[in-house]
């Protein structure tokens, strides 16, 4: 199944509301909150991430560009993208810089708005500003590094380690091993399951408290999935 990565519709009207989680729910999993209040207790759920947001800037409780404003200043670094009925050039320098990282005027088509999210997440998974979580750690692919604020220690990983947890972190579903050993060794005949038996053996060294019984990286329907 395809990875479908978590994304937040910030939207108040329900109709406009319910039109983007159809165009997006195919490819994204998708959630909603019509109130910057309902988004901000979305965003602190321990259950729960997202890799992009979908801001309107009209909401009932306050002016979207002022909350984008204010994730950065929280430290939330994933894709912003701002709604707005007006396309003025005041209105776009202005959200942009709130820290948006795009922005679309109302009305807007269904293609245009998947380019622009799929645009801002490739741009972001290259960039030196994403941060995922994985258990308890903090995990920078850039770095090819894990953190664990709790105890203050640092896990470098080499850069087939880093991709095998980048893949299994964008997806909601276990990852058979074949279709991992495709996505990071890409097309090889010469890989083996045991090549990648091994890589999982040693992330499970470095990042299990009990590496005999994982509970981060776990074995599940002939493949791998992390508990994030």
């Amino acid at each position: 199944m395809p990875n479908r990565r978590p994304v937040l519709i910030v939207e108040d009207d329900e109709a406009l509301r319910e039109i983007l989680r159809n165009h997006l729910e195919g490819e994204f999993a998708v959630s909603a909150a019509c109130s910057l209040e309902e988004a901000d207790k979305a965003l602190a759920s321990e259950e729960a991430h997202f890799d992009a947001v979908i801001l309107d800037i009209g909401l009932p409780d306050g002016d979207g560009r002022d909350y984008c404003a204010r994730l950065r200043r929280r430290g939330h670094n994933m894709p912003i993208i701002m709604l707005t009925g007006s396309d003025g050039e005041s209105d776009v320098v202005r959200g942009l810089q709130s820290g948006a990282s795009d922005y679309i005027a109302k009305p807007f088509r269904s293609g245009e708005l998947l380019a622009r999210v799929r645009s801002q997440l490739r741009a972001f998974d290259r960039s030196e500003e994403a941060v995922l979580t994985v258990g308890p750690y903090t995990f920078r692919p850039a770095k090819k590094l894990l953190q664990d604020p709790a105890r203050n220690t640092r896990i470098r990983l080499t850069g087939k380690e880093t991709a095998v947890l980048k893949f299994l972190y964008r997806s909601n579903s276990p990852v058979e091993r074949e279709m991992l050993m495709h996505e990071v060794w890409g097309y090889n005949a010469a890989v083996k399951t045991h090549t990648l038996e091994t890589h999982i053996y040693r992330l499970r060294q470095k990042i299990e408290v009990s590496p005999a019984n994982p509970s981060i990286l776990v074995t599940e329907r002939g493949g791998y999935r992390l508990n994030l």
